[in-house]
């Protein structure tokens, strides 16, 4: 597994740290994910007990194994330690399959909301991705999600489009954005 840490400054709110998820993390993505009925209706994951969330946990550290999906635990940078309130989670996926692009997805604790934690975290992961080469980032919301349209516009993720619904994966329209970075290393518009 990765010992990637990202570190987001406390400017436009608390700090947060960007870390890959662990085993220990089980019992709190569990305390996050219950009774969340918007977190369940945007992701489609449902994390019931620590069984569930340590299985979810091992899928996300295989992504790190592989290089195809990178997933970070979101969470209140409280100390030098990397153990803060869980906030979110935020991933890079596709990476390897994408020629220089790849997908974001992300979701955020129903106290996290409103807090300015998925922009913050979206920006960090956005640079970080760009930084290590990738050329274009895809953001997948559902259309009704108007909270994830808000974040990805603000963090330059332009509307490039809808995509129709494709059950059961994808029971409804997607709003797909996009941004990417131009050939002198600066993030630009799609």
């Amino acid at each position: 597994m990765s010992d990637t840490v990202l570190r987001v400054g406390a400017e436009d709110g608390e700090a947060l740290l960007l870390r890959p998820w662990r085993p220990e993390d089980a019992a709190g993505l569990v305390r996050v994910q219950r009774g969340d009925a918007a977190l369940r209706r945007w992701t489609g994951a449902a994390v019931d007990d620590e069984a569930a969330a340590a299985r979810w946990i091992a899928e996300q550290t295989r992504g790190w194994e592989t290089g195809d999906r990178l997933a970070f635990a979101v969470v209140a940078a409280e100390s030098a330690a990397l153990d803060g309130e869980l906030l979110g989670h935020i991933v890079l996926k596709e990476v390897l399959s994408g020629g220089g692009r790849a997908e974001v997805g992300y979701w955020t604790a129903a106290r996290a909301r409103g807090r300015g934690v998925a922009p913050r975290a979206l920006t960090a992961l956005t640079e970080w991705a760009f930084s290590g080469g990738l050329t274009r980032l895809e953001l997948l919301h559902q259309l009704d999600n108007t909270a994830s349209c808000r974040v990805a516009l603000k963090c330059g993720y332009e509307r490039t489009g809808t995509l129709p619904a494709a059950p059961p994966e994808y029971p409804r329209d997607g709003c797909l954005h996009a941004r990417r970075r131009d050939g002198q290393g600066r993030i630009a518009s799609t």
